[in-house]
């Protein structure tokens, strides 16, 4: 499989790293205030922004392959019902009635024609439109244009559905946002890909130390000494800042013998890890031959939920090929286990006072680069961007 110069040149540099036994560093070191993680005021500043004013990734595409296909999407505060219209557009609205607000949509997925409100019957077409209500002469005068579903901005990119969790007064560019990741994005043709398995956890810590687990690999060789450490070149990851997101490539054990191969041969995708951070909460995870799109949203003060999805390509799915993937979920529950326990622990220490802040390595670079893109967006520096108008 052919590799990109970006590629190449990552290579080259872990390459580098090796014969030099250095790795990558930021000019300092970063003492980030224990208040970024603790403090309730904070939170609800990052719930209020970060997870209202930023596109996420909520599915894959083959949760709505076909018109009526939908699902919900619950933790972001903000109740999301996605679906496919019949002309084939992906959609989202807030799942609540424009009656009384109650819930229309129940289930997790399905496929219908319509959405009707289990409290009075108001029904809603696949547009979000109002089509119908029982018993309508006790709204004299009620315009249904003004009551369809609110919408939310959602997008279909690169095999993943990407939603906005608010309504949006100005239409955003989700390819302007999208383009430092576009190379790497549509490389991998999740289109391509089938969901082998979805789940939850929720985790008894604050969402940026479940966020923090999937930044920086210095913690491999400890954390993970008996599963994933000696997969990897111990902390040897080149990191590319794509402001606001991050590439974090993570060299597999075997990439020093690259050196001995010409340039044009080299493998990147069959040697690294590469844990890419979009911007704010998703990671989009690409091992040699499967991907996992993860998810960290704060559900409260010191707890938040962990979300993913193993993507892994179409093909047949037979038993040798399910034991297969099946290993390799077995082995990533695992290891993310670990990361967890640790993480619940962080949580449990936050409130001695032992720490005023966190001191994080020069090498711990994806956690530094998180918090300023963060940090500019609670200030207002980093929005997202509108479609531009040509007059």
């Amino acid at each position: 499989m052919s590799s990109s110069q970006a590629e190449v040149d990552i290579i080259r540099t872990t390459l580098r790293y090796h014969q030099e036994e250095t790795t990558h560093l930021e000019p300092q070191v970063l003492h980030n205030p224990v208040t970024n993680y603790a403090d309730a005021e904070r939170l609800a500043q990052e719930q209020e922004v970060l997870f209202r004013q930023f596109p996420i990734i909520v599915g894959h595409v083959e949760q709505v392959e076909q018109p009526g296909q939908f699902f919900t999407h619950d933790e972001t505060g903000t109740p999301i019902l996605v679906t496919r219209t019949r002309e084939g557009e992906v959609k989202a609205f807030v799942n609540v009635c424009r009656h009384r607000g109650a819930r229309i949509v129940t289930d997790t997925s399905g496929t219908t024609s319509t959405f009707s409100c289990p409290y009075h019957s108001w029904t809603y077409d696949l547009q979000g439109r109002l089509r119908g209500m029982r018993q309508p002469f006790g709204f004299d005068d009620l315009d249904k244009d003004q009551h369809g579903l609110v919408e939310l901005p959602a997008f279909e990119r690169f095999g993943l559905i990407w939603v906005r969790p608010s309504a949006s007064p100005m239409p955003i560019s989700i390819d302007a946002w999208l383009a430092p990741l576009e190379e790497q994005l549509a490389a991998i043709d999740l289109s391509a890909h089938t969901v082998f398995k979805a789940w939850s956890v929720d985790l008894n810590m604050g969402w940026r130390i479940a966020l923090e687990g999937f930044q920086e690999s210095y913690h491999f060789c400890s954390a993970h000494k008996h599963t994933a450490c000696s997969a990897y070149l111990d902390n040897r990851s080149v990191f590319v800042d794509l402001y606001p997101h991050v590439r974090h490539a993570v060299p597999l054990a075997q990439v020093p013998e690259l050196v001995d191969q010409p340039e044009q041969d080299w493998d990147y995708r069959g040697n690294y890890m590469d844990q890419n951070y979009v911007f704010p909460c998703n990671f989009v995870q690409v091992m040699t031959d499967h991907v996992y799109i993860h998810t960290v949203i704060p559900t409260g003060p010191g707890t938040c939920v962990f979300k993913c999805m193993m993507l892994v390509p179409k093909g047949r799915m037979d038993e040798k090929a399910q034991r297969y993937w099946q290993a390799n979920y077995d082995v990533v529950r695992t290891v993310f286990g670990e990361d967890f326990q640790i993480g619940e622990g962080i949580q449990r220490g936050l409130g001695t006072g032992v720490n005023q802040f966190f001191t994080i390595g020069k090498y711990e670079t994806g956690i530094q680069l998180a918090e300023r893109a963060i940090d500019d967006a609670l200030t207002g520096r980093l929005v997202c961007p509108e479609v531009v108008s040509v007059v």
